[in-house]
């Protein structure tokens, strides 16, 4: 049984597999870039007040600047289209589906940031949080609904995927549930009509 809005078929399995693959990947990444130790003679001290950090970046000024923010943005960035991906959703409230993959986002970030304070070399970086959590949304925002657009009219040009197996042109045969007596009671049983 397929979800309400979800992807049909075969195509479904294989690009959610590929997400999830693609998924774990990423991630393992993400973990070995922020979470192994460095080797420094000193380390700043944790940010904790937002945006000081991006402003002394563009105080640096050029492409000093721009590198810094943009490996803050682009680090957690490809989340924003493969969290979607592994969902495969295709019917699904843009503004929701934006905020629920910023908001994955937001929490991976700062599992991120707070795992990196036991890490020697590391330090917690709000701005950092804030990058990536933006990072993810921009990512979303310009991926995910062109390319649920386009699936939409491939589904719609192959003909409309059924909900469940048993659909027929008819629609779906309801199906009720026996339900019997407690064993606790002591009404009396009635003949079934039906036998």
């Amino acid at each position: 049984m397929q979800r309400e809005g979800s992807i049909g078929g075969s195509a479904a399995i294989r690009i959610r597999v590929t997400g999830g693959v693609l998924l774990v990947a990423h991630l393992a990444f993400v973990a070995w870039v922020t979470l192994r130790p460095l080797d420094v003679p000193w380390v700043q001290p944790p940010n904790l007040r937002p945006l000081a950090t991006i402003r002394a970046d563009l105080a640096l000024g050029g492409p000093a600047a721009a590198r810094r923010i943009g490996e803050g943005l682009a680090l957690l960035a490809p989340l924003g289209f493969l969290l979607p991906m592994v969902g495969g959703r295709l019917h699904v409230s843009p503004p929701a589906s934006l905020i629920r993959t910023a908001a994955a986002g937001a929490l991976l970030s700062l599992g991120i940031e707070l795992w990196q304070t036991g890490v020697p070399g590391r330090v917690a970086d709000v701005d950092s949080l804030l990058l990536n959590t933006v990072g993810v949304a921009l990512a979303h925002a310009l991926v995910v609904p062109a390319v649920r657009a386009r699936l939409r009219r491939g589904a719609e040009r192959d003909g409309p995927v059924p909900l469940l197996q048993e659909e027929t042109s008819q629609g779906r045969t309801p199906t009720i549930p026996r339900v019997g007596l407690a064993p606790w009671t002591d009404a009396p049983l009635a003949p079934d009509p039906y036998r």
